[in-house]
């Protein structure tokens, strides 16, 4: 009797916990709501079986229950009842999958008047391209992948010359208007979902795969990663704004074709010589920094970095927090320079030498190695950088100035803008590090790698030895 009445109570917990429960679908965005009366169908219908065979237990265990002066009769067959358990059986399957295949060939019909936007996965953040004038897509491949061609995208297919390059982890939709998202991936596998979609897919690794949806709803919407894909899974997310039509042709004509930023020049390391001039009162005429001026070591870091950092000086990404004191004086020096001063003065800064700091912080050299193992997966085994994964070179760096960046990230002093979509990264990564003790330990152990040069490297070698 007590395990019936156990039952009892564990099935009528389980029903009121799920119509009382906090935990439900985000709101729907979308126009995937068959997916959602897909999922409804299939709670019904496994709530139904399992209360019911919840209560054919609790009968057996009261009818049948022991009695010295009872003998159990052996039945081996029974048709009729086999009978009904089939076509019961049969009833219930059917409930479950024919509302699933009948969304499934709506899911994989794409419609007509679709517009494209190709996505590309890799370890550990999203990047979007859109078609130009000629309504194509281009062919990607990641044998083209490098700095000036981030997506891939293949210098000879003449599809590809007007798509608008987006490198960075920012979509725009236009509402009530049906967009099919073709993806692939140049690592791992991926999948890309924004819940309030619903709907999702893979991004393979050398191959195209697609689905569609029709946004409903404006707002900024969080994308993640739904396929484990690294250590950096948790922190793969992208922002989605669904904005109207006009917002969404104004943002599209704001946006860089392939052939504009083919056709761009390379920084003149000469012009960057003057235009780096009012930075020497800070970071000095080597770019070796001062410390007494809270002024990094520059040297060593890609150009693509210092472009990406100066950007974020300038738009507000970076250096607006209250708290970031040595971060707002940067913005107006970085107002100084227009785009290509940018890249001017990254590439003279790429000319100078880079001599390894002294070290400053103490800390457990040890336990620092064991804790960068993380960090590893995006900034090398050697501290040598990853512009794939966009990821500065930290060998050679000041630590003091590391210590700073690292309790800035944690307290959420940097990274917090929505502008910073790399920064809230680190945001999550940084966590791990649970106090200053461990903050210091890793930055001793990056201590002891030597000054090299980050333009070229790109290793995915993990240091694993204890």
């Amino acid at each position: 009797m007590a395990i019936a009445i156990v039952l009892i109570l564990l099935t009528l917990g389980s029903v009121v916990f799920y119509f009382l429960s906090p935990w439900h679908l985000a709101p729907l965005a979308s126009n995937w709501g068959a997916i959602d009366d897909t999922v409804l169908i299939s709670f019904v219908v496994t709530g139904i079986v399992f209360v019911a065979v919840v209560a054919f237990m609790v009968y057996s265990i009261i009818r049948y229950r022991y009695d010295a002066n009872r003998r159990a009769s052996y039945d081996p067959e029974n048709k009729k009842l086999e009978a009904w358990l089939t076509g019961i059986t049969t009833i219930g399957i059917a409930a479950l999958l024919a509302p699933g295949l009948i969304t499934w060939a709506s899911f994989v019909r794409v419609p007509d008047d679709a517009h494209q936007v190709g996505v590309i996965g890799s370890q550990w953040h999203w990047q979007f391209r859109y078609p130009g004038n000629d309504g194509r897509l281009g062919r990607v491949h990641p044998k083209f992948m490098k700095p000036a061609n981030p997506l891939g995208i293949d210098p000879d297919d003449p599809h590809g010359q007007d798509d608008l390059v987006i490198d960075r982890p920012v979509m725009y939709l236009p509402v009530d208007r049906p967009v099919e998202l073709v993806m692939t991936s140049r690592d791992v596998i991926h999948n890309f979902m924004v819940p309030n979609f619903r709907a999702k897919m893979d991004a393979l690794p050398g191959q195209m795969s697609h689905f569609w949806f029709t946004p409903t709803e404006t707002g900024d919407f969080q994308s993640t990663c739904a396929q484990h894909c690294g250590v950096g899974h948790f922190a793969m997310r992208a922002r989605v704004s669904v904005v109207e039509q006009d917002e969404y042709d104004a943002w599209l004509s704001e946006q860089t074709t392939f052939a504009e930023l083919n056709a761009r020049t390379e920084g003149d390391p000469e012009s960057g010589r003057a235009q780096y001039a009012p930075c020497t009162a800070c970071h000095g005429p080597q770019a070796a920094g001062n410390p007494d001026l809270n002024a990094p070591a520059l040297t060593g870091l890609g150009e693509w970095y210092i472009v990406r950092q100066l950007e974020n000086f300038k738009s507000g990404a970076r250096g607006s927090h209250e708290d970031d004191q040595y971060g707002r004086q940067m913005t107006p020096f970085a107002n100084m320079l227009d785009e290509t001063a940018m890249r001017n003065v990254a590439a003279y800064i790429e000319t100078l030498s880079q001599d390894p700091a002294e070290p400053t912080v103490d800390g457990n050299v040890r336990r620092g190695r064991r804790l960068y193992r993380t960090c590893a997966n995006c900034h090398g085994s050697q501290g040598e950088g990853k512009w794939t994964v966009n990821a500065p070179q930290l060998s050679g760096a000041d630590d003091w100035y590391l210590v700073r960046q690292l309790e800035h990230f944690r307290d959420g002093v940097r990274g917090r803008h929505r502008g910073d979509m790399y920064g809230s990264q680190m945001i999550d990564m940084s966590q791990y590090l649970v106090d200053e003790r461990a903050v210091h330990d890793v930055v001793a152990y990056i201590n002891t790698f030597s000054a090299q040069s980050s333009t070229s490297a790109d290793s995915s070698t993990v240091d694993t030895e204890e």
